[in-house]
């Protein structure tokens, strides 16, 4: 009877241990971001060189409430030059005052304000004394130029003193003029983003009015990947604030490196619209962040060399991702391979398509003709840019019709009223409302 006994209560622990471990399961699996990737075309026409795109999609779990929270390490910059006075300042005090109420004692603000010179009103400190830091907001007064590219520097560097995976790092910048102290390029405000996204601090860039540089601003936050927002008035700006803030406190990964290694006689080629790294077979690519419940792809195109006629198990590539992991503190580590097969059959392999993937493929080109046109309106040539854009709109439709996409007809149809908006009385609006859908499509 004892025996008996003694395997009743072992089988019993056996069984509450399977349990425990079988829900401890669950809750890794719950808090582990989701890699789903695809290709456009799985099916391949056998002995032809060819153009194919894989898409790399990852999804962020949904945040556990009753965790802590990642602490934010945040700087703002905020413009204080001349066209500042008066309601924009007022409004700006306001909007950051209102984000930072969002915040606790464990979250650590930098508060940074330019002219023609940049302080640091604020130091890089955990928010224990609120008041103190609404106070010092509340005391910024306009006047002077725009050192811009010297403010977001400082900025940068209040970030690096608390600078660390488990804190969720950013700048926050707000500008509504031209640069013109110091560096004030696009392209030096662009290298600027690439450096900062190298150490894993993106530049959200906020734009207020009509006379800032949306090309400088749009491009510094894509190169470090953050995002752009286009104010039209004073009074959008909380809302901005109040949206921005929302997306930091809702990150769940960050520091995300995806590595695409191709198979032999596969060549990367390019991220669409993203600038990466690409070296012989291997193509890498880095995303600041990924936030809760929401998903972001990026899109590689690649060169298949000519294959003979297989079953569908030929390997195409390797995709590995790695991120910190804000819920469990650890580095977590994905994997999955992409196999395609190749056919003698022209019909067969124009017909064998992933229309999900084709559609963000469709998409993402759209979104490059996009950019190009508007490049082309900013250095003046507006025939040229009316030219890619009617084209554009031509090519998304098309594909609208074959995919049954709403999205890239609705796409189409943007390509549109964009084109007619080129003229000289709307292009000061028009432009900034087109960086600013750019960088959200590529987000």
């Amino acid at each position: 009877m004892k025996t008996l006994e003694s395997i009743r209560r072992l089988t019993g622990a056996l069984a509450m241990t399977l349990a425990l471990a079988g829900s401890t399961a669950g809750v890794a699996a719950a808090s582990t971001v989701g890699l789903n990737v695809g290709i456009d075309r799985p099916m391949l026409l056998a002995d032809s060189p060819q153009t194919v795109h894989l898409r790399i999609g990852l999804r962020g779990f949904a945040m556990d409430e009753s965790l802590a929270r990642s602490p934010l390490n945040v700087a703002i910059v905020l413009d204080k030059s001349g066209s500042m006075d008066g309601p924009k300042m007022e409004a700006a005090r306001e909007a950051a005052v209102m984000a930072l109420r969002r915040l606790g004692d464990r979250d650590i603000v930098s508060i940074i304000t330019y002219d023609s010179t940049v302080e640091v009103l604020v130091p890089a400190t955990r928010l224990t004394d609120k008041d103190a830091v609404i106070a010092a907001i509340r005391g910024i007064r306009a006047g002077g130029n725009t050192a811009l590219f010297a403010g977001v520097s400082k900025g940068a560097a209040e970030v690096r003193k608390f600078l660390d995976a488990h804190h969720i790092n950013r700048i926050l910048l707000l500008s509504d003029g031209m640069a013109n102290v110091g560096p004030s390029s696009p392209d030096a405000l662009a290298q600027l983003g690439a450096s900062l996204g190298h150490d894993e601090i993106p530049v959200t860039t906020i734009g207020l009015g009509l006379d800032y540089n949306e090309d400088l601003m749009s491009r510094l936050a894509l190169r470090s990947d953050g995002y752009h927002y286009f104010a039209r008035e004073a009074e959008e700006l909380a809302g901005i604030f109040d949206e921005e803030f929302g997306r930091a406190l809702s990150v769940i990964a960050q520091g995300i490196r995806i590595e695409v290694d191709c198979a032999p006689g596969v060549r990367p080629i390019r991220f669409l619209g993203r600038d990466s790294e690409i070296a012989d077979r291997t193509a890498v690519f880095t995303l600041s962040n990924l936030f809760s419940d929401s998903e972001r792809r990026v899109v590689l195109e690649v060169e298949v060399s000519p294959h003979r006629v297989s079953a569908p198990d030929t390997e195409l590539a390797s995709v590995r991702v790695t991120y910190e992991n804000l819920a469990t503190r650890n580095r977590d580590r994905l994997r999955r391979d992409l196999r395609v097969s190749f056919t003698d059959s022209r019909e067969l392999a124009e017909s064998a398509i992933d229309e999900k993937v084709m559609i963000d493929v469709v998409k993402l080109i759209g979104v490059e003709q996009n950019m190009l046109a508007s490049a082309l309106r900013s250095k003046g040539r507006v025939a040229e840019a009316l030219e890619v854009l009617h084209s554009n709109s031509a090519f998304l439709a098309s594909n609208a019709r074959i995919l049954n996409s709403m999205e890239l007809e609705e796409y189409a149809a943007e390509q549109k009223a964009d084109a007619e908006k080129m003229g000289d009385e709307d292009w000061d609006e028009q432009g900034k409302v087109m960086r600013e859908s750019q960088v959200k499509s590529l987000y």
